[in-house]
C-alpha cells in the first residue's frame, strides 16, 4: 500500500483525539457559536489543535486545512493537502446521541485519496484509499478499547430505486430531500448524524444513498468520507454528477453538494438529485468542492 503511513499517522491522530473528545463529552461543556446554526465546543478545539500539529509533525511539507484553524491558505498550493473535521456532528455532540466523528482526510493535486473516521462513542473505525490503480475501505471496531477487530467494506449492489435505503440528515432534513425521496419510490429513510457516519452506513451496507442538496457542508465534511466510500466500491459526487475538486480556494463550501450512493444505482438515482439540487438552487456549472 502506498499510502501505509499516512493512514497510520492519521489513524493514530483520530485515537488520540477521539479519546479527548471522550474526556470532554463525559463532563458538562460550554457551547459557543460561530454564526447562528454553527455551535463549537471545546471538544472541537482541542481536537483540532491535537491534529493539526500532529500532521505538521508527521509531514512537514504537505497543506492542512481545519475546521477550527482560520487560515485556509494551505488550500492554495498544489500537491498533498490535509482536510481535517475534529468533531463532525457537533450539534449531535450537544445532544450526546453518540452521533459525531472524528474525520481526517488526505488530497493530492485535489483529488481525495486518503480517508479516516473515527466514531468515538461507538468504537468504529472507517478508513479508505484510493490511489494508484488500488482502493480499499474497512471498518475496524474495538480500535479505543485496545481490541481491534477489522473487516472489509463494500458497498451493495441494490439497483432498484425504490429498494434502496436512504440515510438522511438528522438536523438539516430540507424539501429537497424530501423531493429525491418520492421522486424515486424510496421509503425506507434513516435519520443520522455526521456526513462521515451516514457514508460509513453506506459503506458497510447498512445504507445505499445519501444527499445533501446544501451549501451548508464544507470540503473538510466531505474529503474524507470520498475516499472511504470509493475505496468501497462507491461513487461520491457533487448533486449534479460532477466529482468534488478539493483546494485551488480558500472558499471550503461544498456549493454542489454531495451525492454518495452504491454504483449499482448511482445512474438511476443521478437525474433525481439533479432535480433536488436545482430546487435547492444550487449550481450545476463548474467544478470544486
Amino acid at each position: 500500500m502506498t499510502l501505509e503511513r499516512e493512514l497510520e499517522v492519521a489513524t493514530e491522530l483520530a485515537v488520540r483525539a477521539s479519546r479527548l473528545i471522550l474526556d470532554v463529552y463525559a463532563k458538562d461543556f460550554t457551547v459557543a457559536y460561530k454564526g447562528p446554526r454553527d455551535p463549537v465546543t471545546d471538544a472541537d478545539a482541542q481536537a483540532n489543535a491535537l491534529i493539526v500539529a500532529g500532521l505538521r509533525e508527521a509531514f512537514p511539507g504537505d497543506g492542512v486545512i481545519a475546521e477550527e484553524s482560520p487560515d485556509r491558505s494551505d488550500a492554495l498550493r498544489a500537491g498533498r493537502c490535509w482536510y481535517v473535521d475534529p468533531l463532525d456532528g457537533t450539534k449531535e455532540f450537544i445532544a450526546k446521541n453518540g452521533e459525531f466523528a472524528v474525520m481526517i482526510g488526505l488530497t493530492r493535486d485535489g483529488a481525495s485519496i486518503l480517508g479516516v473516521v473515527l466514531q468515538p462513542a461507538k468504537d468504529k473505525l472507517y478508513t479508505g484509499f484510493v490511489d494508484a490503480g488500488e482502493a480499499s475501505a474497512s471498518l475496524t471496531r474495538g480500535v479505543l478499547a485496545g481490541s481491534p477487530a477489522r473487516e472489509a467494506l463494500r458497498v451493495s449492489e441494490t439497483a432498484a430505486t425504490a429498494s434502496l435505503r436512504m440515510v438522511a440528515s438528522r438536523s438539516h432534513r430540507d424539501a429537497a430531500t424530501g423531493h429525491f425521496a418520492e421522486t424515486l419510490g424510496i421509503t425506507q429513510e434513516r435519520p443520522h448524524g455526521s456526513v462521515g457516519l451516514k457514508v460509513g452506513l453506506i459503506a458497510e451496507r447498512e445504507a445505499d444513498v445519501y444527499v445533501h442538496p446544501s451549501n451548508r457542508a464544507s470540503a473538510w465534511d466531505a474529503c474524507a468520507p470520498e475516499a472511504i466510500l470509493r475505496g468501497a466500491g462507491g461513487r461520491f459526487t457533487r448533486m449534479d454528477g460532477k466529482p468534488f475538486r478539493y483546494g485551488g480556494s480558500t472558499d471550503m463550501a461544498n456549493h454542489g453538494g454531495i451525492l454518495a450512493c452504491n454504483a449499482a444505482a448511482y445512474d438511476a438515482v443521478l437525474p433525481a438529485a439533479q432535480a433536488a439540487a436545482a430546487m435547492a438552487g444550487l449550481p450545476t456549472d463548474g467544478e470544486g468542492a
